[in-house]
């Protein structure tokens, strides 16, 4: 079985277990073990053989035995028995707005609806409308979620999408004078590369108003909810949702609707050992009706003695004990980059030319590039071959000359790694570039030992810089290779070749995890925008969150540094 196959079994367990009402913290500790397994670079089944599956984060005796049946005969009792109280297929119902966990239970056990078609046949027959806390409008949005989701065939957007969604109409709210806070909250403010809705939270003092301009931003958003203090608004399936609140509450107001559900958990842990309850409105003094009321995120984690977590970090995968003994990384920031390593131009399947691609990075304040045009294997991107790289750097060497000290341009390559494991140029035309990078395109369903070995081919060519979005995934498109990443970075940490972190929302590639796999491993790491058009230039927030959310520092970040120490780190 794969990584993620076992994953998927553990995250349907801690689903249904919520479902049934279980205790939180064994819901997450399944959770917990889903994402860490899905991630991990090593696969399980090499684990399990030498017995290190304890080894991985949120893995236990418990969790690690149900890992060695899952390996051995292909099923897990466990998941089997669950499944005869909860049937799979009742998983579905969570994809649809509206319909969490609670609610979920109650149509299953009240109904016995266990299927999106008897859901949907509920909601039409008036069924639903029996049950306790289930209205009309609330019926007609699960009828329309349940369309929506057949027509967009999921339940996730990339945050490429809801992002720039929740900036513009957070934006229009920011605009009203009785609005004295605004902030996006959730996952969107945690930047998870998928989202499965939007969050924002206003402070004001009349929530009306605000109420108002929300759920009549258009024609292109349908009203699902319109309150006193909670709207919901939804634009092609994807919801957004505002709560609005006095200013007094928005410390603990927004740091629990951003989340993430396992590190609230364990702020409400530490509250609770100190003598507090923690909630969305307030601290309260567990021996006294006395409320400690948070105006700032920043007094939230006051009164917890921690030091302040920024949202990337908030996964429960160890900021708590370092906001606890003041060791959280100073995160690299979008300030901070100084260049772009990778991008586009006509001369392959770019765009613009390379005077207007940096003129257009000159625009945002970089203080170098590098040209990074498709070489000939990939034909379907006009790659050049060694004569028009050759032609190429004549052209690169006039715009030099006419921009003078405005910016450095570097000449390199995206050089495809053959099906075969052949690079495109050898050596010698490799020495004569300034900045090569190596990428796996094609054969991506090549199996695992195939597909690594054609990488690691790559990573141990001397000239070869930088391996560009190492897994080939596209998200909710592709997966990518089954690439060996622990092997892999591996061989990055010893040869000090550069791994990247491609911006382009489509990729964010290296995820999160293997960002910071391959900062503990010492490899140091560029984010760059892979732009094919000028206006793609200003991705690079997207990879910068996605650097945050390894807990990557300016110092592993080589597009950070300045010129001359970026030029002597690859060339030594």
């Amino acid at each position: 079985m794969k990584n993620s196959d076992i994953a998927q079994i553990f995250a349907q367990v801690a689903t249904l277990l919520e479902i049934r009402g279980d205790n939180i913290h064994r819901v997450l500790s399944y959770r917990r073990a889903a994402e860490n397994l899905g991630e991990y670079p090593e696969e399980l089944t090499q684990l399990a053989e030498k017995g290190e599956l304890t080894s991985i984060p949120g893995v236990g005796k418990t969790i690690a035995e149900k890992i060695e049946e899952l390996i051995t005969t292909g099923r897990l009792e466990f998941l089997d028995k669950l499944a005869e109280e909860i049937p799979l297929s009742i998983l579905d119902l969570l994809k649809i707005e509206g319909m969490g966990p609670k609610r979920v239970k109650l149509v299953f056990q009240e109904l016995g609806v266990t299927s999106l078609a008897e859901l949907e046949e509920a909601a039409k027959d008036g069924s639903l409308t029996t049950l306790p806390k289930m209205g009309q409008k609330s019926v007609d949005k699960i009828i329309a979620g349940i369309q929506a989701l057949k027509s967009f065939g999921t339940d996730r957007v990339k945050l490429g999408e809801a992002l720039p969604l929740a900036e513009e109409i957070l934006a229009k709210l920011n605009e009203m004078p009785s609005v004295s806070k605004a902030s996006i909250a959730g996952s969107v403010r945690r930047r998870k590369e998928t989202i499965g809705d939007i969050d924002l939270l206003v402070a004001t003092d009349d929530p009306e108003a605000v109420m108002e301009t929300f759920t009549n931003l258009g024609p292109e958003f349908e009203v699902a909810l319109n309150g006193p203090t909670k709207s919901r608004i939804v634009k092609k399936g994807l919801g957004v949702d505002l709560r609005v609140l006095p200013a007094e509450n928005w410390g603990t107001l927004i740091s629990y609707f951003t989340g993430s559900q396992a590190h609230n958990v364990r702020l409400r842990e530490r509250a609770k050992s100190m003598g507090l309850s923690l909630n969305e409105y307030a601290f309260s003094k567990i021996d006294s009706d006395e409320k400690i009321l948070c105006p700032t995120e920043e007094d939230v984690y006051r009164v917890l003695e921690m030091a302040w977590v920024p949202p990337e970090l908030r996964e429960d995968k160890g900021e708590i004990e370092a906001a606890e003994n003041n060791s959280l990384p100073t995160l690299i920031t979008s300030d901070d980059i100084q260049g772009d390593l990778h991008m586009h131009t006509t001369w392959s399947d770019g765009n613009h030319t390379i005077m207007e691609m940096a003129q257009a990075a000159i625009a945002l304040g970089h203080k170098y590039i590098c040209i990074t045009d498709h070489s000939y294997s990939l034909g379907i991107a006009n790659g050049l071959n060694e004569d028009r790289i050759l032609a190429q750097h004549s052209d690169i060497q006039l715009v030099r000359d006419q921009l003078g000290d405005q910016i450095h341009i570097l000449h390199g390559t995206e050089m495809e790694v053959r099906n075969d494991g052949r690079l495109d140029f050898d050596n010698d035309l490799l020495e004569s570039l300034d900045f090569v990078i190596a990428a796996v395109h094609t054969g991506l369903s090549q199996p695992r030992q195939q597909v690594t070995d054609r990488m690691l081919g790559a990573i141990e060519n001397p000239h070869v810089d930088m391996i560009a979005h190492p897994t080939g995934r596209l998200i909710g498109r592709r997966t990518g290779g089954d690439f060996d990443m622990a092997a892999i970075i591996q061989a990055a940490a010893k040869t000090g070749t550069i791994l990247e972190i491609n911006a382009h929302p489509s990729r964010l590639d290296l995820k999160d995890t293997y960002v910071r796999m391959a900062i503990d491993n010492g490899v140091k790491l560029a984010i760059n925008t892979d732009a094919h058009h000028i206006d793609q230039l200003q991705l690079m927030h997207f990879g910068v969150s996605t650097g945050r959310r390894g807990w990557a520092e300016p110092k592993n970040i080589v597009n950070s540094w300045g010129y001359d120490d970026l030029i002597a780190h690859i060339t030594m």
